[in-house]
């Protein structure tokens, strides 16, 4: 079987690809795991000037699967320590010094919400969902999304998405600034491509120095505020709630909470 992720490199643009739409690009550890060693090679690529973060299928990525282990046991971490691991993979794009580009192929949900997050631009499609439905499963959010998304599209709007976990479609996303642009989803990945050579054809150094002013001024602290959403995250998924939004979620009915 073919890596769960994988990078690879065309002229001065980079790609990884998530590489299982049998199960929507779920964040399984198979998954992580292989984001983890695909993001490595992202950021010690020296030739690379701008990377695509793109996947298969119908589903960029639908977040955590619930059918499989969410946090790994076997070591003394605690919970919200688990819980920050199980992101980790996906905030190591926080690392690459190039500009990254989200293409957004298909429905991007909760963690893959939070992945197309820590892009600098994303490209997406018009047909997808694109959101946090964090506490319809009776969880705290994760993966900074929580600190993400006021700055985008400022807290008024992060308040209305996070609280209802409403989800929106591309059009939607666009006119609220979560997508740069929303195309047909067969257009997806050769719109962001065409971003990216714009990009790469720039200079090199001075991009990079561009990408990390932007941050400095924005004071960017994502890994800080994704460890603090972590504990929070660890306490809601030891509930009642979470319980019942999860098993919700897999026999596709509506959730009972009862705020215990």
């Amino acid at each position: 079987m073919s890596a769960a992720v994988r990078y690879q490199r065309d002229g001065h643009i980079g790609t990884i690809t998530l590489d299982r739409p049998d199960n929507r690009n779920s964040m399984t550890p198979e998954l992580l795991d292989a984001f983890a060693v695909a993001s490595a090679a992202a950021r010690a690529d020296a030739d690379a000037r701008c990377i695509i973060v793109t996947g298969t299928g119908s589903s960029f990525c639908a977040g955590a699967d619930f059918k499989s282990v969410l946090q790994r046991d076997g070591d003394n971490r605690t919970p919200a320590e688990r819980s920050y691991a199980m992101y980790e993979p996906f905030l190591s794009l926080l690392d690459i010094a190039v500009p990254v580009i989200g293409a957004l192929n298909g429905h991007t949900i909760g963690g893959g919400f939070g992945l197309a997050l820590v892009c600098d631009m994303r490209i997406g499609a018009l047909d997808a969902k694109y959101g946090a439905n964090f506490v319809r499963l009776g969880l705290a959010p994760g993966m900074s999304i929580s600190y993400l998304l006021p700055r985008l599209v400022g807290v008024a709007r992060a308040s209305e998405l996070l609280y209802s976990a409403r989800l929106v479609d591309g059009r939607e996303a666009a006119a609220l600034g979560i997508l740069n642009a929303a195309v047909p989803a067969a257009d997806v990945l050769r719109i962001a491509t065409e971003l990216a050579r714009a990009i790469a054809e720039n200079a090199p150094i001075a991009v990079r120095a561009t990408k990390a002013g932007i941050r400095r001024g924005l004071d960017l602290q994502a890994r800080e505020a994704a460890r603090a959403e972590a504990v929070a995250q660890a306490e809601s998924l030891v509930s009642e709630d979470a319980k019942e939004g999860i098993a919700a979620l897999l026999a596709k009915r509506p959730p009972r909470f009862t705020g215990t």
